[in-house]
């Protein structure tokens, strides 16, 4: 919707250098902006785009005002300042409270007469749905739920059982929230499964991806703390516990019963083996996995990047002969 950069300036406390009249009604990238567009510059590696965009107005740091040639709205932040300023402009979309026809909800389940139901939304026994929450097509809520207000489940999200969830949380479409964890028992004549007894506690203001899912507790539950951003095609294992505004991107996965601290980051396809701790802010690379404890908050690291073919055959061969390289050296150091 339109609204003035006067107005955002206030709200979001900002300095503005420009038209305070000037209003933006859309949000771009610095080059596709137009007259009514606002944008940002947070990298220095789009500055070269700053000088041509054709935006009503930029998002920038204070040092980079010099550069813009259209109206800035200065903030230290302005990756962050502008991601608020964008859920005024572009609001999620609303829906009119009710059930749809096609629905189908348990006599024991409760849900508050501001929810939303879409088309084949299932509600079973016992659950418990809040106010102005949004359950799209095909979502499955099952037995012994609660999801807290304001929550918006896109389409096609599944709750198994036994699933807590929070205030204002989003879940796309495919995630799985609370399914069996992966608990077998070897015996001579195969494997024997493991009930998964216990459920999933999801905490407020989280945010879930497409096809990304979330066992619940082998006894215990597993737990997701406030805030937390987990990616699509994600895995996160049975007892594992989150804590508080930990982010993880693609593919990411953490074993079973491992305990990730605050503010963590995995980047992509970044990993933990089971029954660890990883301490507070602590960041793991792309392809990275953790296989011990971790209890010193920093940036780790441990993968290899693609090389040519060829390069990386030496490398392979240089490995197989390290054993027999280290039996020479022994040799040596003993005459």
């Amino acid at each position: 919707m339109p609204i003035s950069l006067g107005e955002l300036a206030t709200r979001f406390g900002c300095e503005l250098i420009g038209n305070p009249d000037s209003a933006v009604s859309n949000v771009a990238s610095l080059p596709n902006a137009n007259a009514e567009s606002l944008t940002f510059l947070a990298s220095d590696a789009y500055k070269e785009q700053l000088s041509s965009t054709k935006a009503a107005a930029v998002v920038l740091r204070p040092a980079d005002a010099g550069d813009s040639p259209v109206a800035a709205l200065l903030h230290d932040d302005p990756y962050a300042c502008y991601a608020r300023m964008v859920a005024v402009i572009c609001p999620p979309p609303s829906y009119a409270p009710g059930v749809h026809s096609s629905a189908v909800v348990d006599n024991s389940a409760t849900v508050a007469a501001s929810a939303h139901l879409a088309p084949h939304v299932v509600v079973g026994e016992r659950s418990t749905i809040g106010e102005n929450v949004y359950l799209g097509p095909g979502t499955v809520v099952g037995p012994d739920c609660v999801i807290g207000d304001d929550c918006r489940f896109i389409a096609n999200v599944t709750l198994p059982r036994a699933v807590t969830i929070g205030e204002r949380g989003i879940f796309h479409p495919g995630a799985v929230l609370g399914a069996d964890g992966f608990g077998n028992a070897m015996t001579a004549e195969g494997w024997v499964k493991l009930p998964q007894l216990g459920g999933l506690r999801i905490g407020d203001d989280v945010e879930i991806g497409a096809n990304t899912t979330v066992d619940c507790g082998a006894i215990d539950d597993t737990v997701i703390d406030n805030g937390v951003r987990i990616d699509n095609l994600c895995h996160i294992g049975h007892n594992v516990h989150i804590g508080a505004h930990t982010a993880m991107a693609g593919m990411s996965g953490i074993a079973g019963s491992t305990t990730v601290g605050k503010r963590c980051m995995f980047a992509g396809m970044g990993g933990a083996v089971g029954h660890i701790t990883i301490c507070d802010d602590v960041i793991v690379g792309a392809k990275s996995y953790v296989s011990k404890d971790v209890t010193e908050p920093g940036t780790y690291l441990a993968s290899f990047p693609a090389e040519p073919a060829k390069g990386w055959m030496k490398q392979v061969g240089r490995f197989r002969r390290i054993a027999a390289l280290q039996e020479r050296v022994r040799k040596l150091e003993k005459k």
